[in-house]
């Protein structure tokens, strides 16, 4: 049986209201040194809703999640998430890029997971049964329960990134937000993270996935909503009404072609 992540709650300890978005991004703005990574940016994100967040190099992907969970500091600009201005949260998970981990460092899978549980437990007390449960829930949920006592260095990429969605959702957080966890994944890899996300989403958790991976994006069986973005927000929606000739040209240049197909939307590259 699929495990049921725990119901999330307010701040006064109620449940949110479902009919509230899971996410709501008002004229964000980021400036760095000058340098407008973000412009006047503004999305909504429906509860349990599954997003790619996709746009050349130096769109400005990574900043988006960064400054969602809380990392970075907008210029200008509110978030809401379930209807709750936002700065930073545990109801806000954030999985980064593979590289900017230290996968030497000597902790098990368990160990990792249960990180996740900081802000719940409190630094001076030891895991509770709660805490104990909700490590188990998210390993069985990513597939990683069998090997929770092995230590981070001696998996495999997919498995490392596994570990850290579950971590992400040990937190007891209705957004997670994966910073490209496709890259330097193996096809079997990218397929099994592809799943676990399938799984979350079933368990209602929302979920944006930024990626370089167009094709993978357009691809309505793991996404229902695309966000195309180039510092600007070109487009969001279903991958049909956002990857359109016209926004690829102006996220990409004309470099990227769209080709309707009978499986669906191709998104070819001018080199190839």
């Amino acid at each position: 049986m699929t495990p049921r992540l725990h119901p999330q709650h307010s701040r006064n300890g109620a449940a949110p209201p479902v009919d509230l978005p899971a996410l709501e991004v008002q004229h964000l703005s980021v400036t760095y040194e000058h340098t407008r990574a973000l412009d006047d940016v503004s999305f909504v994100v429906a509860p349990g809703e599954r997003t790619a967040v996709i746009g050349p190099n130096g769109a400005g992907k990574s900043t988006l999640l960064k400054t969602l969970v809380g990392l970075i500091h907008p210029t200008s600009g509110a978030i809401r998430v379930k209807g709750h201005v936002h700065t930073q949260c545990s109801a806000v998970a954030y999985v980064p890029q593979r590289v900017q981990v230290d996968w030497s460092f000597p902790v098990s899978v368990w160990d990792v997971v249960m990180l996740g549980r900081t802000a719940h437990i409190g630094l001076f007390r030891s895991p509770g049964k709660r805490d104990r449960e909700q490590v188990q829930h998210s390993l069985e949920l990513v597939r990683m329960s069998d090997l929770a006592r092995r230590q981070i260095g001696e998996l495999s990429g997919g498995q490392q990134q596994r570990v850290f969605i579950a971590r992400a959702l040990a937190q007891d957080a209705f957004v997670l937000l994966l910073d490209e966890p496709m890259t330097g994944l193996d096809v079997r890899a990218q397929d099994e993270v592809l799943r676990v996300v399938d799984n979350i989403h079933q368990n209602g958790v929302t979920v944006l996935v930024a990626t370089h991976d167009l094709q993978q994006a357009a691809d309505v069986r793991h996404y229902e909503r695309v966000l195309l973005l180039n510092q600007r927000l070109i487009g969001t929606g279903s991958a049909r009404n956002v990857l359109t000739a016209e926004n690829l040209a102006a996220a990409y240049g004309g470099h990227l072609h769209r080709v309707e197909t009978e499986q669906g939307v191709l998104l070819l590259h001018d080199s190839h």
